[in-house]
């Protein structure tokens, strides 16, 4: 099903609806998971490793599009690669949303 959404100044955006319910992702699930990140990205998203980005606030989009593409490959990088594998949908929608919180 195609819906047309109308946005501020006569903006439209179609999106494709792939159901009646869509899950929200879980902070709490996110936070827990994110234990393994903190290492390199800090405890709070924070990295104290000059060339380890900071997550804090980073949209849930952006976060959820490069964690895609690390398990999926077409963003290499041998550290990321390997810990993104093993990473469901799930994992990083939950992920995304538990960094995107900390603001």
């Amino acid at each position: 099903m195609k819906k047309i959404v109308k946005l501020i100044g006569g903006l439209s955006l179609s999106i494709l609806a792939f159901g009646s319910t869509v899950s929200a992702a879980d902070i709490k699930a996110g936070k827990a998971k994110a234990a393994t990140c903190a290492g390199c990205h800090g405890v709070a998203g924070i990295s104290m490793i000059p060339t380890y980005p900071n997550l804090a606030g980073q949209k849930a989009p952006y976060t959820a599009k490069q964690l895609r593409a690390f398990r999926d490959k077409t963003r290499k990088d041998p550290v990321m690669g390997g810990l993104a594998a093993g990473l469901t949908d799930a994992d990083i929608e939950n992920l995304a949303a538990f960094y995107a919180s900390l603001k």
